[in-house]
């Protein structure tokens, strides 16, 4: 009989599971949107009572003790409880005023909300979890624990990372007590260096947030991509820039709001409705500037209080690709590694990670790069009855030769839904959940976000390309496995790959190894040899608003109703017309 650990992210947005044996490989990890289909999931329990059953039969089918452990301490800080016991965090409570305002960028009342949800997320921490181990393994052993917040985002970034020793920066919205925290990895230990405390401390999270909203998209479903593809189309505007630098301040670790009053004079750059998203360009391009500024100044320090070269990079702001790409040019850190999911669905595998070293701290593993292909797979069962069933759409199946044919419907112009094994973590698709495309034309780009995506137009695509091509492609290249860096494209690239290069010459690449992902990179090599171009454009398969789809029937909805012309699962090749 054996152990496993059972992380749960129970941060009220962006729940994860992940499940980890008792040699600490990682069996299981996968975000509660998927399954849901509930971009974000806001307020949902990551152990949903009718999929966990499913999930301890396949991954702890011999179990004979379970650890659960969750991303938040129980105990909570002093201001929410204090907050909490005053009933400003109930429903009627939000609507109260006479409350001095926080040093937040944000108005008290979506602070409290926040608060107010995550609380009842930690109280219902692994309630289904208890329940269905109790009546599906009476025998088994159960303990509970919890972890610091930024203790599991960092154990996330350094236990998946390919580092012996590394300095760790955990930087987000909000943990138990502020919004970032500092590290020294070593010998599969984690040494906090600095934690942000306390109500006066800055968050940079809360800030992109911020400016998201002043933008006029909606952080709270997400948006600040759209920060990120709008920025490049902008330029600086010294007054805003002025009152966001008047707003912070920054020595060594310590980042401060320097006073509540200046984020009034924020909202005067607010966009209204009926503007054109263009309009606030320069406000997208000073907020990302601004934030890129003050990591790097951060980092700057980290690395002189550790000495080391190597960087493991979590928390939200980890998702910032645009700064990724550059971290290694404004500061002295030579390497950087980014987890698949920085943000709160990632803490899941770190707690889970924790429990397993807190109960093994004798055991040493070697370094290595996580794979990302941790999640569901689609039912065969599901694939025999589309074949048994289906009367309308041809449907091959071609075990040899599915690259082959689908490189040749790629470098025809053909737009491919691709699907094949176990989904990644994270939010980005990395060739296993993918919308594919060839990358020669600029008019792609118009293409799949108009009749595919159904979005902004001003919103990039990503290059995907084989790794031995990296340099030639790109300007000072760096591996990026989970799509996590935007790099500039060198001049003579960028019409080869016109519908992957943004407005200011950059991509957010994925680098694809065969060691790493061998059917996509078979993928890649057949279209190489097709077009001499190494690239694909790979962009998530779903539509805007939704996560990546996860059974065989949502992918057949998007297929069906957008303007993709085949689908690839696994090997199966199925179009949307009949020849005969």
């Amino acid at each position: 009989m054996r152990k496993y650990h059972i992380g749960l992210s129970v941060t009220y947005h962006d729940s994860a599971l992940a499940v980890i044996d008792d040699q600490g490989e990682v069996l299981f990890a996968e975000a509660t949107e998927r399954y849901l289909q509930n971009k974000r999931a806001l307020n949902c329990e990551p152990d949903q009572l009718f999929r966990v059953p499913e999930l301890l039969a396949r991954f702890c089918p011999d179990a004979g003790e379970f650890v659960i452990a969750i991303n938040w301490r129980k105990k909570r800080p002093f201001y929410e409880s204090a907050m909490s016991g005053l009933s400003f965090l109930s429903a009627p409570g939000l609507l109260k005023d006479g409350i001095k305002r926080l040093r937040s960028p944000l108005p008290n009342y979506q602070i409290h909300h926040m608060m107010a949800c995550q609380r009842n997320s930690i109280a219902g921490a692994g309630l289904n979890l208890a329940r269905t181990i109790r009546e599906k393994y009476p025998d088994c052993r159960i303990t509970f624990a919890d972890y610091d917040h930024h203790l599991t985002h960092a154990a996330t970034a350094c236990y998946g990372s390919p580092f012996e020793e590394a300095a760790c920066a955990v930087i987000d919205s909000w943990g138990e007590r502020g919004a970032m925290a500092f590290y020294r990895y070593k010998n599969r230990r984690l040494e906090r260096l600095y934690e942000a405390k306390g109500p006066g401390t800055a968050s940079l999270g809360l800030y992109y947030m911020k400016i998201t909203e002043l933008c006029g998209f909606d952080w709270l479903k997400g948006e600040e991509w759209k920060v990120m593809g709008l920025a490049p189309y902008g330029q600086l505007n010294p007054e805003f820039y002025d009152l966001l630098r008047a707003t912070v301040s920054v020595r060594g670790f310590d980042c401060r709001y320097v006073s509540s009053r200046l984020f009034d004079r924020l909202d005067r750059y607010r966009r209204d409705r009926q503007d054109p998203i263009e309009r606030t360009a320069d406000i997208a391009y000073t907020g990302q500037y601004f934030f890129a500024e003050t990591v790097s100044r951060l980092l700057c320090h980290l690395h002189e209080v550790t000495g080391s070269e190597n960087l493991a990079l979590a928390g939200g702001c980890a998702l910032n690709s645009s700064h990724n790409g550059n971290i290694t040019r404004l500061t002295p850190f030579r390497r950087l590694h980014v987890p698949s999911a920085p943000a709160d669905d990632g803490c899941a595998l770190g707690a889970a990670w924790l429990s397993y070293h807190a109960g093994h701290p004798e055991r040493s593993h070697r370094p290595k790069l996580l794979t990302p292909y941790t999640g569901s797979a689609i039912d065969e069962e599901s694939i025999a009855r589309l074949v048994k069933f289906n009367r309308s759409l041809p449907v091959e199946h071609l075990p040899d030769s599915i690259c082959e044919r689908t490189a040749s419907l790629l470098a025809r112009g053909k737009l491919v839904g691709w699907i094949q094994g176990r989904a990644e973590f994270g939010p980005r698709a990395l060739g296993n959940r993918s919308i594919l495309a060839d990358p020669r034309s600029a008019e792609t780009q118009d293409l799949i976000n108009e009749q595919i995506k159904f979005r902004e137009t001003f919103r990039p695509f990503a290059p995907s390309i084989l790794h031995e091509f990296g340099s030639r492609y790109f300007e000072n290249y760096q591996e990026s496995p989970y799509m996590d860096k935007t790099l500039k494209i060198r001049p003579e690239m960028r019409e080869r790959i016109a519908a992957v290069c943004h407005v200011d010459g950059t991509g957010r690449l994925q680098t694809v190894k065969e060691e790493w992902n061998p059917r996509f990179y078979r993928l890649l090599k057949h279209f190489h040899r097709l077009t001499d171009v190494p690239v694909l454009l790979n962009t998530s398969f779903n539509v805007m608003g939704k996560p990546l789809v996860h059974t065989l029937e949502d992918a057949l909805a998007v297929f069906l109703t957008t303007g993709l012309d085949a689908l690839v699962i696994n090997d199966y090749l199925i179009g949307k017309v009949r020849d005969d």
